[in-house]
C-alpha cells in the first residue's frame, strides 16, 4: 500500500542535523558522495535509518528517495528499524562457526529471548548474526557496536550481554572503549570521538594478526610443529627442533596423492597439463 510522506524532524533536530550535514558535504567535491556518512549521521539521531532520515538525505543531496533507499538497504550497517543501545553481532561465517560461533549465537538467542535482528524488550541489546567480522585469527568473535570481543565462548558471551543489560562497564578485547550505538554511528559519520583517551586507546592489530607481517620482515618466530591427525605431538628437545627456515608441514599442508604423483589412482580422463 502507498505510504504517507515521511514525517518531518522537529525544527531544532532538523537545524542541528543540517548544520552537521553541511560540514560532511563540504568534504566531498561531489555532494552525492556524502550519502554514506549522512546515513550514519541520521542513524546517530534515531538509532536507525528512518524514512524521515532518508528523506532529509535526499533533500540535502538533491537525490531521489529511491536512490537513498537503494543505498540504505544495500549496506547491513544501516539499521532499518529501531535498535538497541548495543548491537551484538555474532560471526557465524565458516571459521567462527566451526570454532563455536553457531553455539554462541544459539545460546544468546535462547538467553535473551530474541531472534536474529531482534531487540530485547528493555531496548538494550539487538542480536544479529554477521557473515564475517574480519577477525578470523581470533575466532570465534563477537562484536558490540563494531568493537571486538575475541575468542568468545557461549559462557563468556552470555556474561557479556548480561553486563551490557546491567549497565556494567565492558571493555573490548582491543580497540576503543565501548560507547552506545548512536555514538558509534556519529563517529562513523566522520565526527571526532571526543571521549578522553578514546582515540589513543584504539591501538593496532592483535598479535595473531601480525604474525605474517613479522615473517615478511624476516623476524624469526618460534617454530611450532602441528602433529598429523591421530598422532600425539611429542615434546622436542632443543636439538630436535627444526632450524629456522625449515619446512613445517601439518597434515593439512602435506602434499596429497594426485593423479600425477599416484598413477595407480588416476583422477579421471582429464589429460595432464601439456598433453
Amino acid at each position: 500500500m502507498p505510504q504517507l510522506p515521511a514525517p518531518a524532524y522537529p525544527a531544532e533536530v532538523r537545524a542541528r542535523l543540517e548544520a552537521d550535514a553541511k560540514e560532511v558535504i563540504a568534504r566531498y567535491p561531489d555532494s552525492r558522495s556524502a550519502l554514506l556518512p549522512l546515513l550514519h549521521l541520521v542513524q546517530s539521531e534515531e538509532g536507525y535509518v528512518s524514512r524521515t532520515g532518508m528523506a532529509l538525505c535526499a533533500e540535502l543531496l538533491d537525490l531521489t528517495t529511491a536512490e537513498v533507499t537503494a543505498v540504505a538497504t544495500f549496506y547491513s550497517m544501516y539499521r532499518r528499524r529501531p535498535s538497541g543501545d548495543y548491537q551484538v553481532g555474532v560471526c557465524t561465517n565458516t571459521l567462527c562457526a566451526v570454532m563455536g560461533g553457531d553455539a554462541i549465537f544459539d545460546r544468546l538467542k535462547q538467553h535473551l529471548g530474541v531472534g536474529n535482528n531482534e531487540t530485547t524488550e528493555d531496548g538494550k541489546v539487538t542480536l544479529e548474526h554477521i557473515e564475517c567480522n574480519a577477525a578470523c585469527d581470533f575466532a570465534p568473535v563477537v562484536m558490540v557496536n563494531w568493537e571486538f570481543f575475541d575468542n568468545q565462548t557461549p559462557e563468556s558471551a552470555t556474561q557479556l550481554v548480561d553486563d551490557l543489560i546491567a549497565g556494567h562497564t565492558v571493555e573490548p578485547t582491543r580497540g576503543a572503549p565501548l560507547c552506545s550505538y548512536k555514538e558509534t554511528a556519529r563517529i562513523l559519520a566522520g565526527f571526532p570521538d571526543e571521549r578522553p583517551g578514546a582515540v589513543e586507546a584504539t591501538g593496532g592489530a592483535g598479535p595473531a594478526s601480525l604474525v605474517g607481517l613479522r615473517l615478511a620482515k624476516g623476524e624469526e618466530l618460534h617454530p611450532k610443529v602441528v602433529a598429523p591427525r591421530g598422532e600425539t605431538a611429542r615434546a622436542e628437545a632443543p636439538q630436535d627442533r627444526p632450524q629456522p627456515g625449515a619446512e613445517h608441514l601439518s597434515s593439512h599442508d602435506a602434499p596429497q596423492q594426485t593423479s600425477a604423483s599416484d598413477p595407480e589412482h588416476p583422477a579421471g580422463p582429464a589429460a595432464e597439463e601439456g598433453e
